[in-house]
């Protein structure tokens, strides 16, 4: 794994042991990854709260103390009822650029957009497309990226469902 950072390595174990659940979902302790990894704690944080983002795909539950786990869960954007759900968790009133790429970005992953339509999606929410004043602005990106996701899902669209 040459090239790879720390980071980059507790990403890709994380990514390969939910690959490697049956349900996509796996309880992990932030002390046993940081021991595995020869790491702080708060390395295992970091790499949690950067990379394992709602908007990526991710919940991510904690419970802190001696007994103490995480609990990670993947959810395809392509199963409806889930995404439904997901799309007003992760959205709600305001969404920042950068969530709303990532959000995207994640999209395109998924095939759910082309890489032309990402791109025109990305320029829409780019913050000198929308000129007005936090958190306005963020509140606007986040109906626009509503309005995107729940068209996508909807039956009569190509490639839905």
């Amino acid at each position: 794994m040459e090239g790879k950072t720390l980071a980059d390595r507790i990403e890709n174990y994380i990514k390969w042991l939910l690959k490697s659940s049956s349900n996509g979902i796996v309880e992990l302790q932030r002390q046993e990854l940081a021991e595995r990894f020869t790491c702080v704690p708060s390395q295992i944080s970091y790499v949690l709260s950067t990379r394992f983002t709602i908007e990526r795909g991710y919940l991510v539950e904690s419970r802190r103390g001696g007994g103490g786990y995480i609990r990670i869960a993947r959810f395809p954007l392509n199963a409806e009822e889930r995404l439904r759900e997901w799309v007003h968790e992760a959205l709600g009133e305001y969404l920042s650029q950068e969530a709303a790429l990532e959000l995207l970005g994640r999209m395109g992953e998924e095939g759910l957009l082309t890489r032309r339509e990402q791109l025109l999606l990305e320029a829409v929410i780019n913050r000198q497309a929308l000129p007005l004043e936090l958190p306005r602005r963020d509140q606007v990106r986040a109906c626009i990226m509503k309005a995107i996701v729940l068209t996508l899902m909807r039956d009569d669209f190509p490639g839905a469902g």
